[in-house]
Parts: C-alpha cells; structure tokens; sequence
C-alpha cells in the first residue's frame, strides 16, 4: 500500500462475487473510499466486512471534492475510487480526479478487474480482437446518428450503453440505417435478470417495441463482415 496515493478500483458490475482479492484488500487498507454513491458501496463493503471511511464523488460534487481529496493524498492519506459498478471513469466518475492526481505528481494505480463493456463483447458472437467504445449515445438526434454512422462505418463491433427507457428508440434508429445489422443485447449482466438477445437490428428493434423493460444494458453492434 502507498501512502498519497490514489486507488481506481473496479467493482462488480451486478454479482458481488466478482470481485477480485486485491480490490477488496485495497478497499479495505486505504484510509478513505470516494464513491459515486456511498449507498451502493455500503452493499458491497457490507459483503466482504470492509468498515473503511466513505465519501461521495459524483458528478455533482466533484468541484469541491476534488480539492479535499487531494488535500489528504498530498498528506500520505490514501483514496480508493470506485463507481457504482465496474471500471471507474469508463461512463462513470472520476477523469477529474485522476487528472488533478497526475497534475500534483500523485501516484496513480489501476485495480483492475470488471467492465461491462468488455464483458458484454466477450459473449456477442461478434470478433472482438478490437471495437469501438462509444459510452452512452447523445440526446440530440443529429448528433446520435453522427455516432451511429461512425460505428456503421468503423468495420469492427461498437459497443454503448443505453438506458431502459431509450433502448427501442436506439433499436429502431439502427433499423432505419442499418435493418440487416448484426446486433447484441445485453441486459443486466451477472444479475438474477441476465437476459441477452441477438439478432439483426430490424428484428430486435421490432422485439423491443412498446416493451418496458428495466436494469443497465448494453447494445453492440456488429461490424459489417459479422
């Protein structure tokens, strides 16, 4: 364990099992854990009998956060960071911090271990010795077809992530470009609903019509020899 240093720990995206050994030793040796959302983290802290300090980091309040966190590195305290699941700063939390934390010559170490993204390719169907991340799709319409074309075009799986509530309209924006597209649907990943579908983007978009569904996805889509 360094001393000032700062800790991006992977979490479980679902099933608390998945979770390396070194992660929960960290997480239980550092001297404070800055969550995305301290309730989450309790969870897990719960699971494995880690009683360390907490402190919430979010997007809301990492203005004034920051400072204070690396106010106590620069005083040999040391920070785990972790979101609410999976890797840290991949569509969650935290590039702020680490930035600061590069800037001030503070000791930056990686705790690998789950990604959704990552996981929802290794079961796709779909060849992954590369693929284009795109995170979360833009609320503007002209600007998620801009994203769109680019994962069409790109000739390796895309990957996003989508929320329940806007999964049949990104389906069916696929379908008008792309209707015979190779797609993945992966749905609460690791958790007691895991649900995944494939198909073309026509036929799952004709699937996720009007149905409500719930929990954190992830879409992948096929590159064009898929």
């Amino acid at each position: 364990m360094k001393s000032g240093s700062l800790y991006v720990v992977s979490t479980p995206i679902g099933n608390l099992e998945d979770i390396t050994f070194r992660a929960v030793r960290i997480l239980s040796e550092v001297d404070i854990i800055a969550c995305e959302d301290t309730r989450r983290t309790f969870l897990l802290m719960q699971k494995y009998g880690i009683k360390n300090k907490t402190i919430s980091y979010n997007e809301n309040n990492k203005n004034f956060r920051t400072p204070k966190l690396i106010s106590l590195m620069r005083n040999s305290l040391s920070v785990a960071l972790v979101s609410d699941a999976g890797t840290p700063v991949v569509s969650d939390p935290g590039q702020t911090l680490i930035k600061k934390c590069i800037e001030n010559a503070i000791s930056v170490v990686p705790v690998p271990g789950p990604s959704s993204a990552v996981c929802a390719v290794s079961v796709s169907g779909f060849r992954a010795e590369e693929f284009l991340f795109l995170g979360f799709l833009p609320k503007k319409k002209s600007k998620r077809t801009k994203k769109l074309i680019q994962a069409f075009d790109a000739g390796i799986p895309a990957v996003l992530f989508e929320s329940p509530q806007r999964l049949a309209r990104t389906l069916s924006e696929i379908s008008e470009h792309e209707p015979k597209r190779c797609l993945s649907v992966a749905r609460e990943m690791t958790k007691i609903n895991e649900e995944f579908r494939f198909g073309s983007a026509e036929k799952l978009a004709q699937e996720f019509l009007g149905k409500t569904v719930k929990g954190e996805i992830v879409v992948v889509i096929g590159g064009k020899e898929t």
